[in-house]
């Protein structure tokens, strides 16, 4: 991916660019034997990033940090970054499962609730005909033990994936990819997080029209208020940041032409 689509924003590397070309990156990295992770930003994981180190890393480690939520399309145009493309983990999983049967990549699918993930990977399989599903697992919420982490690995590589994907959550999700890329022999692991839930049913995806208003938010929240009313305070904190970031990039501008 070339190096001038990279964007700081607040200290996190976001990647501006489209699904297509996401696509023929991971194809690329298949040719090559390459083994890489895929980060999808939105303004929490940002502000996820301001709190805790580990996770800064994760996400600063990815090969590809995608820009995920109207907050960072909208914060890269005031910072002056152009006009970005959100690309959004449940949309991304779409296309990546319909453009990839003509290439034939076999994906995997490793996170959500119990049978989530058996139940996304059986109702893809439908969506998509000829879609090539190497395996599903639905690890446990607590932390796994070496010897449960190592059976998860070698169950995932003796199915032979080329894409995994991964939903254990914003956080959990990025060290996950951070600690097992390289182990896990697949080209690419995405984490993708709620894509599990709303492709499985599990819970409602916004229609295409609150999608496209950038009001997705505002959907989930109504569906789900307990579990995501205080991830949404993150919001109002990240527009302040980026106001700010955007008052250090006029004055250093103002003191270059001077």
């Amino acid at each position: 991916m070339p190096n001038q689509l990279a964007r700081n924003l607040l200290g996190v590397r976001i990647d501006l660019t489209e699904a297509r070309d996401v696509f023929l990156e991971l194809l690329a990295w298949r040719r090559a034997g390459r083994r890489g992770y895929v980060t999808l930003v939105n303004p929490h994981t940002v502000q996820s990033c301001s709190r805790d180190p580990e996770m800064l890393a994760a996400v600063r480690d990815s090969d590809l940090a995608l820009p995920d939520g109207v907050g960072i399309t909208l914060a890269s145009r005031l910072l002056g970054y152009g006009c970005a493309r959100r690309i959004a983990g449940p949309s991304l999983m779409l296309e990546l499962c319909n453009w990839g049967r003509s290439a034939g990549l076999r994906h995997f699918f490793y996170g959500g609730g119990e049978g989530v993930a058996d139940e996304l990977a059986r109702r893809l399989e439908r969506r998509f005909p000829g879609l090539h599903i190497a395996g599903a697992l639905c690890p446990p919420f607590r932390t796994l033990t070496p010897d449960e982490d190592e059976w998860m690995v070698q169950t995932i590589n003796g199915a032979a994936p080329d894409l995994v994907w991964v939903g254990l959550g914003t956080a959990k999700q990025e060290k996950w990819m951070a600690a097992h890329v390289g182990r896990i022999q697949a080209a690419a692991l995405l984490g993708v997080g709620a894509a599990f839930d709303f492709h499985a049913g599990k819970v409602p995806w916004a229609p295409g029209w609150v999608r496209r208003a950038g009001l997705e938010w505002a959907y989930r929240l109504a569906h789900e208020p307990r579990r995501l009313w205080r991830r949404n305070l993150d919001s109002p904190i990240f527009l302040a940041r980026v106001g700010a970031q955007m008052a250090v990039h006029t004055i250093a501008s103002e003191h270059v032409s001077t």
